[in-house]
């Protein structure tokens, strides 16, 4: 089975490997910034009927945030990991 004909677990073809240097960061940021912009709009106006558009709100201009630093910051962490931990 060659590369443009892998299936992912979810039943679509993969990226090829060139791009996980976006996937990585784009999903590390939709699940953080939804969880974090989650827990503090609940913590702020409680739940209701407006919190979840309240959410929403919150959540995008945060993710649009967090997206772009993530793909400057990554690489930044990675160099530090690296030069903290030593190699196996």
């Amino acid at each position: 089975m060659n590369a443009q004909t892998t299936k992912s677990l979810v039943r679509f073809p993969k990226l090829p490997a060139r791009y996980a240097g976006i996937v990585m960061p784009f999903l590390l940021s939709v699940l953080m910034t939804a969880i974090v912009s989650f827990i503090r709009t609940l913590r702020g106006v409680g739940f209701g009927n407006a919190s979840v558009s309240l959410w929403l709100n919150a959540w995008v201009l945060s993710w649009v945030v967090a997206f772009p630093t993530l793909l400057v910051a990554l690489p930044i962490v990675r160099r530090l990991t690296t030069a903290l931990v030593a190699a196996r």
